[in-house]
């Protein structure tokens, strides 16, 4: 019996996961579908959908790490017209380089909002689960959504919350590269494996919601034209799954940790599969790994002190 766990964020998905259940069901009737609600930017709302998942089932073959947020996006006008006229347009179009600064805050947990929402509360769900996940006799793959304007020189290991920074959803976005590697190096022999994914450049809610309407329309002709010149612009959610369908079809020992796996697609609309090595190296991922185990100790003991408070 296929069994598929959707896991829904804020309770305004709830209608959405359902549709998507429902859907499910239809073409695969004897499927077990279930619905469990995280908001990985609360910790305390981790620990609930882990122990639920923990009661429910034995193990987890596959489990796709998607959450994300990019808050307040500012766009710099000057640095978009600039990139315009330049060499660098498509590579600004697709990594959206330069272009996009944000406002974080700090949770509840005392954490910063896309540090928590995009790393954090990702890594602590998968320490929740290692029961379920740590199989030597049939590896488990945790596959991770990240982007191509994940940016090195945007990271800090003194600062990899990136509290001092503005573009927090980059820096977030090269930790959890720097992350998928140390979850190899630790958990590769326990049969757990991390891949790292690039959906491309697609048009969603998230992404309509940096530019004002108007713009979107102005750039629509401009981005079409660019397909045939780089192979990022996947503009549809059904492109930018590529990857994932390929991914799922492939052996997690056969994959490189040091590789980025990205969906792309043609100027006419071919969809295929690239490949990108990361600009990382596996010193500072396990750093940055020893770093988070650091901060999930201290973080568990002010979570206890305060649930013995209330």
């Amino acid at each position: 019996m296929r069994k598929v766990v959707l896991i829904t964020g804020a309770s305004r998905n709830m209608s959405k996961a359902e549709a998507v259940r429902a859907t499910l069901l239809a073409s695969h009737p004897t499927a077990e579908v279930t619905i469990v609600q995280v908001d990985v930017s609360n910790l305390q709302s981790v620990f609930q959908a882990s122990n639920e998942l923990k009661q429910r089932f034995q193990r987890l073959d596959f489990v796709y790490l998607n959450a994300g947020i990019m808050p307040n996006p500012q766009l710099n006008i000057r640095a978009l017209f600039s990139g315009l006229f330049s060499r660098k347009v498509i590579h600004m179009f697709s990594t959206a380089e330069g272009l996009l600064t944000q406002v974080d805050k700090i949770t509840a947990d005392g954490l910063q909002e896309v540090f928590e929402t995009n790393v954090f509360g990702h890594f602590i769900l998968i320490r929740e689960l290692e029961p379920l996940l740590c199989h030597s006799d049939n590896p488990s793959q945790l596959i991770w959504t990240s982007s191509r304007n994940a940016k090195k020189s945007l990271f800090s290991l003194e600062d990899f919350q990136h509290s001092k920074g503005q573009e927090p959803y980059s820096s977030s976005k090269y930790a959890a590269d720097l992350l998928n590697v140390a979850l190899n190096r630790n958990f590769n022999q326990r049969g757990l494996y991390s891949s790292v994914v690039c959906p491309g450049t697609v048009l969603t809610n998230l992404t309509y919601g940096i530019l004002p309407p108007f713009i979107w329309t102005l750039l629509m002709p401009i981005i079409w034209l660019l397909r045939f010149f780089a192979n990022a612009f996947t503009l549809t959610p059904y492109n930018g799954t590529e990857v994932l369908v390929w991914l799922f079809h492939q052996k997690p020992e056969s994959l490189n940790p040091l590789t980025k796996y990205l969906s792309a697609t043609t100027g006419f609309g071919r969809n295929y599969v690239t490949t990108q090595k990361m600009d990382l190296d596996e010193d500072t991922a396990e750093k940055f790994y020893q770093n988070l185990l650091e901060l999930e100790k201290h973080v568990r003991v002010s979570i206890q002190k305060r649930d013995n408070q209330s």
